[in-house]
């Protein structure tokens, strides 16, 4: 929730401009790293091994085994980060090469990603502590960790913005300050646990090197979604400028509901399924993957039928303002509606990815994941100069779509997961349900040029009013043909 009151703030403080562009590249490259290393290839390859540790060996060797890993992957870390402040300028030429003849705004990049790229260090030692916590359900606190980010690119971007120039470095700060406070905010539990680690580099400890190489497959295999993203921001920054921006507010959107059910059930059943795992209780890891898959289908579908919908509604309501135009709001709604068709796909992968990864298979979603970003570069080459930045999103969307059946299929045929019998009719029933949620919503929203009538007050409360009118039709049509809580129950 905070993550949207941030990015209303942005987008009313700072719109959609060249300087924005700057902030979200700078900010990119970091946080693509974060996701691809740290909580990516780190977490998926960290957790599976920390809970064999943790269940077939003494607390003592669990303990060791903690502080070579912080030991070692700090000092990973640590010269990773000195290089990206070093090479500040050529990885603006790298991941945004567009910007190479911008003058300012490349500049302006540079500078902001100098400040930024230590967030690297920080968040990935906390994603470390947070695979640590989750290991021993203790899902509280790396789940409340982001707020903190968020409350410091709000409290710079209100307060701090004004005072420096140019306004927009209010952010790069933010993010320094907000990888400070996520990494020290895990210590106190981490003590509760006497997990709280003694950092300590060696390369030779057994699970260390279990962990490397069972890293190097996965950084392609779990963030498939993240490179597409990150080349959709290269391919971007030859496009008119807005295109970044635009492509980040509906980015966000879309990640809203992908962020609370996606990477909520992926963080949650990664550990129980490498518990399962270890404990060779293949039935219960089968039911458990089963039963996430059918919290996507419960959520992911209307999700994607609400964003599609409602799509300008909401980018009016949330961002319009002087700076936030409403040409910004209509190049918007383009990227929103087509990412939204990939929510459930990407939704799929953060289940199905843990099913591989549990079991400490990181070689088949290697190949999975080659194809899909095959997949999208080609057709972001083909759907870039006949759509623009809708393009871009729409072919991220579709090569998630082939991840997901790819994981899913894969998982099929090893004989892993067993779907229940129940899904021949989950997914007719659900797709009624979302038919009549489409109706209703398409019954109550009025045309663009109302809306943009309507004062702020009353278009919050028209998309209040059909959100949940529309969410009451979608639940009371699927109970109506059969649907029940028990359905979605982990038995």
């Amino acid at each position: 929730m905070l993550g949207f009151v941030r990015d209303v703030v942005f987008a009313h403080i700072f719109g959609a401009s060249a300087a924005t562009d700057a902030f979200f590249v700078a900010f990119k490259i970091p946080n693509f790293m974060r996701r691809l290393f740290a909580e990516g290839a780190f977490s998926m390859a960290f957790v599976p091994v920390l809970s064999e540790y943790k269940e077939q060996r003494p607390f003592v060797e669990l303990k060791r085994f903690v502080d070579d890993v912080a030991g070692t992957l700090g000092l990973v870390l640590l010269l990773v980060t000195v290089a990206g402040v070093i090479g500040a300028p050529l990885l603006i030429y790298l991941f945004a090469p567009g910007f190479a003849n911008a003058g300012e705004k490349y500049d302006l990049a540079v500078a902001m990603l100098r400040l930024t790229f230590p967030y690297l260090f920080f968040i990935s030692l906390t994603a470390f502590a947070g695979g640590i916590l989750n290991s021993h359900h203790r899902f509280g606190v790396p789940a409340f960790t982001p707020v903190l980010l968020n409350l410091s690119l709000i409290g710079c971007a209100l307060w701090v913005s004004p005072h420096i120039s140019p306004p927009i470095m209010a952010l790069a700060w933010g993010v320094l300050l907000a990888g400070m406070a996520q990494f020290l905010f895990q210590f106190p539990f981490l003590h509760q646990l006497r997990l709280l680690p003694r950092p300590r580099v060696n390369r030779k400890d057994e699970g260390v090197r279990r962990i490397l190489r069972l890293m190097v497959p996965a950084l392609f295999g779990v963030s498939v979604s993240q490179i597409n993203l990150l080349l959709d921001t290269l391919i971007a920054s030859f496009l008119i400028t807005g295109s970044i921006s635009w492509l980040y507010y509906s980015d966000r959107l879309m990640e809203f509901p992908l962020g609370i059910l996606g990477v909520g059930l992926g963080t949650v059943i990664l550990p129980n399924l490498s518990r399962q795992h270890a404990a060779a209780d293949p039935q219960t890891f089968s039911k458990t993957l089963d039963w996430a898959m059918r919290w996507v289908l419960l959520f992911g579908m209307p999700a994607t039928v609400g964003l599609v919908l409602l799509a300008g509604p909401i980018l009016m309501t949330l961002f319009q303002s002087d700076a936030f135009t409403l040409n910004d709001v209509f190049m918007s709604t383009k990227s929103l509606i087509a990412y939204a068709l990939g929510l459930t796909a990407f939704m799929a992968i953060k289940v199905l990815a843990p099913g591989y990864y549990a079991r400490q298979d990181t070689k088949t979603p290697v190949r999975i994941a080659v194809i899909a970003m095959i997949t999208n570069m080609v057709l972001n080459v083909l759907f870039m100069f006949p759509l623009g930045h809708m393009g871009l999103a729409l072919a991220t969307s579709l090569a998630a779509a082939l991840n997901a059946y790819l994981l899913w299929r894969g998982l099929r045929r090893e004989g892993v997961y067993q779907p229940d019998e129940r899904w021949g009719t989950l997914i007719p029933q659900a797709a009624i349900a979302c038919g009549a949620m489409a109706f209703v919503i398409h019954l109550g929203i009025d045309a663009p040029a109302a809306w943009l009538a309507m004062g702020r007050g009353e278009r919050i409360g028209q998309l209040l009013l059909w959100i949940g009118l529309g969410g009451a039709a979608y639940f009371a049509t699927l109970f109506a043909v059969g649907v029940r809580v028990q359905h979605f129950r982990n038995a």
